[in-house]
């Protein structure tokens, strides 16, 4: 059974699983070569799968496994539309000695959920959920339509937790709030003007690095300007149209009140082993 160590963030959580004293494993997979690199003076390998593969054991052992849901996709209402929460993170340690499928999820369409990204398919629980596309419900005000932004997704390490993503903002007259990201809530629309998109997670904390931004919120829409995306990666929300989020951002498309709202951005696995 899993035992949690400590939380990350919102729903990052390192989490390793009881099992005898042991050395970290080895393994190959993903967009290329593993990258060495070295954090707090410890030496790493780290591989990066970008769409869903196989990572292929070549040395039983330990492994560190970050796991990032894919963004949903802003929506587009009259009045206004709420940008797109981020998807879920999980940070996990974890023994493998056979070759494990990684799933990457993809972006959510406009108004959409994003996907799911996991490990293993008989490790159902190690799954980060992606971002949802509203909070709530839909609210009608004397000034038109509002809506909150989207609530970002969960990471669900074992079956029996799950840890919610943040908020997204609160909408209000003609303005829609930004979706939650990793880092923090949407920000909350004024009148007219979409929120900004919640920050996202600084993933070069486990990669090293210079720092790199993952999945944050989409900006709400308006009808006189949207909000910004989230750490400058969410989509931007907008008055006629919102933004999408590049792929593999795992962050939210922007939201709009008329138009096509933004696509959310598929989701990141990444998988390190110390040297």
């Amino acid at each position: 059974m899993a035992t949690a160590r400590r939380q990350l963030g919102y729903v990052s959580t390192l989490i390793t699983e009881t099992v005898p004293l042991m050395s970290w494993g080895t393994a190959t997979g993903g967009i290329g070569s593993p990258v060495s690199s070295t954090i707090s003076g410890v030496n790493y390998q780290y591989l990066t799968f970008t769409s869903t593969g196989t990572l292929t054991v070549t040395k039983a052992g330990l492994f560190d496994i970050m796991i990032i849901g894919g963004g949903a996709g802003g929506l587009s209402q009259a009045g206004s539309g709420g940008g797109g929460g981020a998807g879920g993170v999980i940070q996990y340690t974890i023994y493998l000695s056979a070759n494990e499928t990684i799933t990457v999820g993809a972006g959510g369409g406009a108004g959409g959920f994003g996907g799911r990204s996991s490990i293993g398919a008989t490790r159902v629980g190690i799954l980060a959920m992606g971002g949802g596309p509203q909070n709530g419900t839909f609210d009608t005000g004397f000034y038109g339509a509002s809506t909150g932004g989207g609530r970002g997704g969960a990471g669900a390490p074992t079956t029996a937790e799950t840890f919610y993503g943040f908020n997204g903002g609160a909408g209000a007259s003609n303005g829609a709030g930004g979706g939650g990201g990793a880092g923090g809530a949407g920000v909350t629309a004024t009148t007219n003007n979409g929120g900004a998109g919640g920050i996202g997670v600084d993933v070069s904390l486990f990669i090293g690095g210079s720092a790199l931004f993952k999945a944050a919120g989409g900006g709400g829409g308006g009808s006189s300007a949207g909000g910004a995306g989230g750490s400058s990666i969410g989509g931007a929300g907008g008055t006629a149209s919102g933004t999408s989020a590049a792929a593999n951002t795992a962050s939210g498309g922007g939201g709009c009140p008329t138009g096509t709202a933004g696509s959310g951005g598929s989701g990141i696995v990444y998988v390190r082993w110390r040297v």
